[in-house]
This record gives structure tokens, sequence and C-alpha cells, in this order.
């Protein structure tokens, strides 16, 4: 191991996600991988092989130097679409790969004319509609001068799909919000087709979306989360998972498995006896002799300094807490009563060791993060590759 702690991406986690979200969308629905951030933490250039040879060939990234990364890596049949940000100067590099890209201001279309017109290219376009996330995404106002320009330049600009993102779709909080944006993007749509814009694919449902809200699930879905084995929120994977029945509540086992293990070794062990204070400050007193080991990551790894005092590594299958303050580059976990701990032991930050799990979100509620700011948190410069191990009975957590 060359890097303080290595990421594995399960293959066979990955097949078991993504048979299972195929049964929820329908086999007629373009499934779109989103790959932004990283791969979600998971590494966009062992993902986004590993996710095709499982029959995905379409991808959503956020900005242009994800679709770089994508593009340096997949097959030159997927596609692949910017949901977010690209400067002016690189439209042209865009358009000529036939990169897919969302248009959102009257002034991106504008731009994209423009470069087609030098290029003598046409580019494909996704029309986003305000619909109540007011983020990004076309006014009604908007429209007629966004038709009047795809009118005029027919040969310059295909429109590859219309779509819209919801304002919290994992959340019950939002039901009404999700409601209303859902008749504003239909009504939108409506009046676009009237105009005589022809719209190839619609797409709104998130991952949280395909459960929660399932007649979103229009021609293509935007699936992040869930295809890594992990649940928007926990309201989502209870009100998914749970059913009720005249007998009761009928609990459903949990389709999804987590596809990333994040591990480290032993760096060293210290014998430190009672009364005295472990690492930086006076956070943790020893209220007996320990034995200590220290593992070589921190908060510059992507482990939590919040976490200090609270969280568990497992070593030898048994689980050790952390002492004292993360560090920025590394810890110190309690390993008193877990016999025969050695340099290069194993230690399993996320994952199963022997017939223990630490999840996901086993350290992110203890913050207060969601399990996506625990995952696009993990440096891209650790380790990855990608392996194929048995899959856990279950998994705990979001």
């Amino acid at each position: 191991m060359t890097s303080t702690s290595r990421i594995q991406l399960n293959r066979l986690a990955l097949e078991n996600n993504l048979r299972y979200l195929r049964t929820v969308i329908g086999e007629k629905v373009v499934f779109s991988s989103v790959a932004k951030s990283n791969a979600y933490g998971h590494g966009i250039e062992q993902f986004v092989p590993m996710v095709e040879r499982c029959g995905v060939d379409h991808f959503s990234v956020f900005s242009l130097d994800e679709a770089r990364r994508v593009v340096a890596v997949c097959d030159p049949k997927s596609r692949v679409m910017i949901m977010g940000f690209i400067d002016e100067v690189d439209l042209p590099w865009v358009i000529e790969r036939g990169i897919e890209f969302y248009v959102f201001a009257p002034r991106r279309l504008r731009e994209t004319i423009q470069v087609c017109r030098g290029l003598r290219r046409r580019a494909r376009v996704h029309l986003e509609l305000e619909t109540g996330l007011h983020r990004t995404g076309l006014e009604a106002a908007e429209l007629p001068e966004v038709v009047a320009l795809l009118h005029s330049n027919p040969e310059l600009v295909e429109v590859a799909g219309l779509c819209t993102h919801f304002a919290g779709a994992e959340v019950v909080s939002n039901y009404y919000r999700i409601q209303n944006q859902i008749q504003v993007f239909h009504a939108l749509v409506r009046s676009l087709r009237e105009a005589g814009v022809t719209d190839g694919l619609l797409h709104a449902a998130c991952s949280a979306a395909i459960f929660n809200y399932p007649e979103t699930i229009l021609d293509m879905v935007r699936v992040g989360i869930a295809q890594y084995g992990l649940w928007s929120s926990q309201e989502t994977r209870i009100r998914t998972l749970n059913r009720s029945s005249g007998s009761g509540v009928i609990r459903n086992p949990d389709p999804l498995r987590r596809v990333l293990r994040w591990t480290s070794s032993v760096m060293d062990t210290k014998e430190v006896a009672e009364g005295e204070y472990v690492s930086y400050g006076y956070s943790y007193l020893a209220s007996r002799d320990l034995r200590l080991a220290s593992v070589p990551v921190g908060y510059a790894q992507g482990y939590k300094r919040e976490i200090s005092n609270q969280g568990h590594v497992l070593i030898r299958g048994a689980r050790a807490p952390v002492v004292g303050v993360i560090n920025m580059n590394m810890m110190l976990v309690d390993v008193t009563d877990i016999p025969d701990v050695a340099v290069g032991d194993e230690v399993v930050l996320i994952g199963v060791q022997g017939d223990i799990e630490i999840s996901v979100s086993s350290f992110s509620d203890m913050v207060h993060n969601l399990n996506y700011e625990t995952l696009v948190g993990l440096p891209a410069e650790t380790e990855r590759a990608v392996v194929e191990r048995p899959l856990p009975k279950r998994t705990l957590g979001i």
C-alpha cells in the first residue's frame, strides 16, 4: 500500500444495485450514472469503466473537468452530459466531442450557436427548466427567446432533452413543493411542444425521486447515491423498505449494497499509563493503562476531526474506539481489549470485517453530515481499486 489508506470498489455490489434499480425504473428508461464529484468519492477513473461493464452507457457530471476525466476512460460510444459549469472558452471542446450539456440561460444558448456556427458542428443540449428550485434553469418568461433561437438555428442546435431538478425529494417535508414542481415541469414541456420544440428525453428523477415520486420516472433518470449502494435519506429507506399490512409493518431486506470499502493499517502501537492525556490538548484522559494503535489517516484524508473521541474503526474483527483529537494525518484508537494487534494489521474505516460493519452513516450522523458529504470528502489521491468481494448479508444505516 503506497498511500496511507485504500479504497476498494466492489463490482459485485454495483451489479447488485444496478439490477435492483432497473426493477424500480423499468427496462426502457435510460439510466444516467451520475459520476460528479469524483464519482461521489469512488473515483471516476475506476468507477466509470466498472459501471460500463454493467451495461450503463450514459454519464452525468457537473463540470468540464469531470467530463474530460470521464471521456478519457469511457467507451467512445457512451454519452456524457454536463449538468453545470462550462466556461465559454471550453464550449468548442465540448461540442466537437459530442458531449451533451445543460442550457439554463438564454445567454448559454446564444454562446452555443455562435460557437457552432464557427465550428460548423451541431450541439446537443438539454434545456433545464426552472420549476421552483430557484438555482439554475430557464424561466417561463425566457422560453420565447429560447424557442426563437432554436427555430432560427435548427442546423446548429439539437434539443436532446428537457429536464429539471427537485428541491429535496428525499424528505417528506418538501412534498408540496415537489408536487408543484412536477406540475410546473409538465406545463412548461407542453408549452415548448406547442411552440414546435422537439424535446428529446424528458428527465427529472434523481435517486430519491425514483422511490418517493415514481411518477417522475420519465424517459431518463439521473441516479447518483443509490447506484453506490446508499440511500438518499433514512426517510426514503424506511418508506421504501417498510410497508403496512393487516398484521402490522412488513420490513423488507435492504436490496442495496455499499460499493465502497475504505481501509488503512496499523502504523505503530504504544502503551499509555493511567492518568496520562492522549493526543493534543486535554480531550482524552486515560482512565486505565491503555494500549493504543496509531492509524495514518486524519482529517486531511477525509476522517473528520469532529469525530474525535466518538468514532470507531475495525481491527481484527472488533471495534476499536477513536481516542483523543484526530490529527491532520493520524488518529489513535484504543486496542487494549483486542489481543495481539500488530503493525500492519488492517484497519477498516468503512466496510465489513468479520461479522461487524461500519457504515457511512455510522460516522456521518455523528457530525450531522449527509452520507454524500462523507464520500465526496475522500481525497482523490487515495488509492482505489476494483475488487470482487462476496456481498454481506445486509448493510446497516444509509
